[in-house]
């Protein structure tokens, strides 16, 4: 006999039709190949429910997540009165791409047609948009009631920080109920963006917890804004809290490295990207280029930029521009040529910056003026100020000032004081004082004279020995309140940089540098060397102004280098100035005597120091 009875009853399940619109809703979620969306989206067609709703609306935001928002657009066009949920998935699909004018358009259709926007569609719009726009949103925000909401509230401490309006930032984050790590991160990265450091790293020191976004802002605010001692610092200390870098990260770290020449890091950094499986994209490899070039490593730059694949014109730019740095102007010549072949790349206003400089560091006149006229007639590009720029740099390191100034005054753009400061830089290189004189007059008459205008002419006064035009140009600085900068020249040993300014005897191993610097002089002396006084910029005696140029900063740099590294050994210098004469003169005896090679990177380029000779052959 069978037993008919169970001790539980069978479980009650709902089986929903192969192709419901629940089994396609679901199906829709979990699919994970666009041709499996396609096969899907056909069925809904003919199965009759391309007006379902929920359908559409999964269709909308799977499509979107397989970069199709072409077919995510058709989608929302042929829903018929779109809610609210359609205009924020599409709004926020927008974003995502970056297309921020389309997204405020959907906006404004949205409000048109009298949908009313939700927390969700604030967060997306705001996304982005620019300051001008996200104001006239914060109105609205106000009106519906959205102001205390978090979400919204981050959306628009991130949008004025962005766009610049750091106050309004912060009193909309100081009044926040709840601050997030977004709404952090965002004020953050806006005072980060716009300079406002002290204030960023106040913030930032205060957060119990950090992303990797608040940590590359602040790093990369430190590297952009010309700090790099700090950003590497603060790289380091994130690598001690187990933060893995980022893209973002080793690019900030990389351009800080390039800035004091610490090669030491770069290359640990290059090594972290090897060894860590970092993928090298033509960003990173352009940020590689950049450091090792400025770093003084031509080969390393080359061997980086030869390997990476699908180059754009940003990494040729970077690599003509590493040429051109270290005075290599008939190879940065050919990869230009080169550039300008390929279907792929044209040149851009970096590229001719580049190629002109290339040419003005080897005083190629006639082939600069070529490209510069080729900018227009050929390549369709229209000078800016700084192609003007590197012409009149050209022209009057070549020693024809007169050409320079015509160029100048007759340009169809008002000439900017970089300009007249490269005017002014070649004529103190050649010693004319009146026509420096006449430019200075002109510029003080319309009240176009900055800092850099005195002390150049004051540095002029004082390389042709008139102490009283100096005494003069001294008291017009004072009187506009204008300090010149001091040179500073730094040299990384050990993975630390160490920095010197004239004179200076801060350094821990200071006495053991003066004492090598005593023994450096002995050597001069004995090769013959005779101080170039007249580069001195004091009023001094003879004995007195030699001695001053004894203990210039690039001086100090390489005898801490001659006591801290192996005999033999590469010693690479930084130089925030021009170098002077008399330290090139040095500086080649010394490669000589001590069998160094000693590379010096200035405010203009690269000086390779070898066996006596210097790689620009004396034209800087």
């Amino acid at each position: 006999m069978l037993s008919t009875s169970f001790s539980t009853p069978p479980p009650i399940t709902t089986h929903h039709p192969p192709h419901s619109p629940e089994t396609l809703a679901t199906l829709i979620t979990t699919t994970k190949t666009i041709k499996q969306l396609h096969q899907i989206h056909a069925a809904v067609i003919r199965h009759n429910f391309h007006n379902h709703p929920q359908l559409n609306f999964k269709l909308q935001r799977s499509y979107s997540s397989f970069n199709r928002l072409d077919s995510s657009l058709t989608l929302f066009n042929h829903t018929h009165n779109p809610n609210v949920f359609f205009y924020t998935s599409i709004i926020h699909s927008h974003t995502v791409h970056n297309l921020y004018i389309k997204a405020v358009k959907l906006y404004i259709q949205m409000i048109s047609q009298d949908v009313e926007p939700n927390e969700f569609t604030f967060s997306a719009v705001l996304k982005g948009c620019r300051l001008d726009i996200g104001k006239l949103i914060h109105t609205h925000v106000v009106k519906l009631g959205f102001d205390s909401n978090m979400h919204v509230r981050t959306a628009l401490v991130d949008v004025y920080s962005r766009g610049g309006d750091l106050n309004s930032a912060r009193q909309l984050f100081d009044t926040m109920p709840e601050r997030s790590l977004v709404s952090l991160t965002s004020m953050i990265t806006g005072y980060a963006k716009h300079g406002e450091l002290v204030k960023a790293r106040a913030l930032f020191d205060a957060m119990t917890e950090r992303d990797s976004v608040c940590w590359n802002a602040m790093i990369g605010g430190y590297a952009k804004y010309r700090k790099p001692t700090d950003a590497l610092t603060l790289f380091r200390e994130m690598l001690s809290k187990k933060m893995n870098p980022d893209e973002v990260t080793l690019v900030a770290g990389l351009s800080a490295c390039g800035q004091i020449g610490a090669l030491e890091s770069g290359r640990w950094i290059h090594s972290y990207i090897q060894n860590n499986g970092v993928y090298m994209n033509v960003h990173l490899g352009t940020a590689l280029i950049d450091m090792y070039s400025k770093c003084g490593s031509l080969k390393d730059a080359e061997s980086i930029f030869n390997k990476l694949k699908n180059k754009d014109v940003v990494a040729y730019n970077a690599m003509i521009t590493a040429y051109a740095m270290h005075g290599f102007s008939e190879q940065a010549l050919l990869l230009f040529s080169n550039m300008c072949r390929m279907q792929t790349t044209r040149p851009t206003d970096v590229s001719f910056i580049g190629i002109l400089n290339a040419c003005a560091h080897s005083g190629l006149v006639s082939v600069g003026k070529g490209v510069f006229l080729s900018m227009k007639s050929k390549h369709k590009t229209e000078p800016t100020i700084e192609h003007y720029g590197c012409m009149v740099n050209l022209l009057g390191r070549a020693g024809y000032l007169e050409h320079a100034y015509e160029l100048v005054t007759n340009m169809n753009i008002d000439p900017d004081p970089v300009i007249w400061g490269a005017l002014l830089d070649s004529c103190t290189l050649h010693k004319n004082v009146d026509l420096a004189e006449h430019i200075v007059k002109f510029l003080v008459d319309r009240n176009l004279a900055n800092s850099g205008t005195y002390i150049l002419l004051s540095n002029l006064y004082a390389a042709t020995s008139d102490w009283a035009g100096v005494a003069r140009m001294r008291t017009m600085m004072k009187d506009h309140g204008v300090h010149k900068e001091p040179g500073c020249s730094s040299i990384e040993v050990h993975n630390k940089v160490h920095e010197f300014v004239a004179g200076d005897m801060n350094h821990p191993s200071y006495e053991k540098i003066y004492m090598m610097l005593e023994e450096v002089n002995g050597w001069l002396k004995d090769h013959g060397y005779i101080p170039q006084t007249d580069v001195a910029l004091h009023d001094l005696g003879e004995k007195e102004r030699g001695r001053s140029l004894e203990v210039h900063s690039e001086k100090l740099a390489i005898a801490f280098g001659l006591i801290s590294t192996e005999a033999g050994s590469t010693i690479k210098i930084v130089k925030n100035l021009r170098v002077c004469s008399d330290c090139h003169e040095v500086t080649k005896l010394i490669s000589k005597i001590t069998r160094r090679r000693i590379v010096v990177r200035d405010r203009n380029r690269f000086h390779s120091f070898e066996d006596g000779s210097c790689s620009c052959g004396d034209y800087w």
